[in-house]
């Protein structure tokens, strides 16, 4: 596996050793050993799966409070383009992203470690998103920010008409209208 340091600390995109033949291919999509030893000791105790169509963002989400979540995302099917923001307070990046194209092509994971609103937006017909978290989703520390937070301008790859979101996401504000003692 070769893993990518981004410009946020400790957001990384991990590419495993893809093995092909005339059959297909195959990887190690998760490998606990080799996953400590390039990103720590993190133990994940949940896995969500989504699947969405061309033009859907979900995003910008994190969890609050001891509620935070690490994650490892990856796409199955399809291509995204994942987005991870900085908000821990005090963080010299605090506020700013880092992005990556994942597909089921390409097989790259996206880390990131708490601490990070995250989300993505469907670049094809169709992508199934995966990810793995290291703490357990608690309704009550569900918390967002604006996809199209204007102080964060977040590159979305594609023109922004069309653009399908969720109701909840509609209505996320912007960071600077977020306290900073209930980001983390």
């Amino acid at each position: 596996m070769e893993v990518i340091k981004t410009e946020i600390d400790g957001v990384l995109i991990l590419e495993p050793q893809v093995f092909e033949d005339p059959r297909g291919y195959f990887f190690e999509s998760f490998n606990l050993r080799e996953f400590r030893e390039a990103v720590g000791d993190i133990q994940f105790v949940q896995d969500n799966e989504s699947k969405s169509r061309r033009g859907v963002i979900r995003g910008l989400h994190f969890q609050k409070g001891e509620h935070a979540q690490a994650k490892l995302v990856r796409v199955v099917k399809g291509a995204v383009l994942d987005v991870a923001v900085d908000i821990r307070p005090g963080s010299p990046t605090f506020g700013k992203y880092v992005s990556a194209v994942l597909t089921g092509e390409n097989h790259r994971q996206f880390f990131l470690p708490r601490g990070m609103a995250h989300g993505f937006r469907v670049l094809s017909d169709e992508a199934v998103f995966q990810y793995k978290c290291d703490n357990f989703y608690c309704p009550g520390a569900d918390a967002g920010i604006a996809w199209d937070d204007p102080e964060i301008r977040i590159d979305w790859m594609e023109p922004l008409d069309g653009v399908t979101l969720s109701e909840k996401d509609k209505r996320n504000p912007r960071l600077s209208e977020i306290c900073q003692d209930i980001l983390l």
